[in-house]
């Protein structure tokens, strides 16, 4: 009887509140999508590292991006412009930004810092000795700027040229010199001032 009781006071709006499997992708890609586009640190368009809601950093570091999670935004806003969240010219003119600071800023063989100051586009240490290339934060970058050259390699004159310069990016990533002298397998660091003293090869269950 008690578990009848239960049942029958069910509020009849419950099912009615549930998204439908279409709702809920919709909801979660578009806010996503707005973290990545209303919060990009501007002068780069790509993702900071951390956002204070209350916009108070303690650490002064509101304008320090990550690349890896860069990558990760770069995704979000192409399925963004795709869905029409934006017109198809303000994401081509977001992604011409990002391109633009992604030629400009520190590189280490061709592959990325973990961090740079996104005003500057100068590298910020994620460690003492972690102030060069980081192979696995440079590949999930990468990763996203070819679902964009992918995306725009049929498209207007624009985003072709847009296309072609994301092609010269990543073919200037030196994979080779990640082999630590030839070696069979890739390195994830390497720093100017300490070379491979990092020591991390990249093999078997990783990022």
């Amino acid at each position: 009887m008690l578990l009848l009781g239960f049942t029958q006071c069910k509020s009849p709006a419950a099912k009615e509140d549930r998204l439908s499997d279409d709702a809920l992708m919709d909801t979660v890609q578009r806010r996503t999508f707005n973290y990545f586009w209303e919060g990009a640190e501007p002068n780069s368009g790509l993702a900071r590292e951390r956002i204070h809601m209350d916009g108070v950093y303690p650490e002064n570091d509101q304008n320090v991006i990550t690349s890896g999670g860069s990558g990760f935004g770069i995704m979000a806003i192409l399925a963004g412009i795709d869905r029409g969240y934006v017109t198809r010219q303000e994401g081509l003119e977001r992604m011409e930004k990002i391109v633009s600071f992604l030629e400009t800023a520190d590189r280490f063989h061709g592959a990325y810092p973990h961090w740079w100051y996104g005003d500057t586009g100068k590298v910020k240490p994620f460690g003492q000795k972690d102030n060069g290339g980081d192979l696995v934060e440079t590949a999930f970058i990468m990763q996203a700027l070819l679902s964009v050259h992918q995306y725009y390699i049929d498209g207007s004159p624009a985003e072709q040229a847009l296309a072609a310069r994301i092609d010269k990016l990543w073919r200037e990533v030196d994979w080779n010199f990640y082999r630590q002298n030839g070696q069979n397998v890739l390195y994830w660091h390497w720093s100017p001032e300490y070379g491979w003293e990092m020591n991390f090869p990249v093999h078997g269950y990783n990022e």
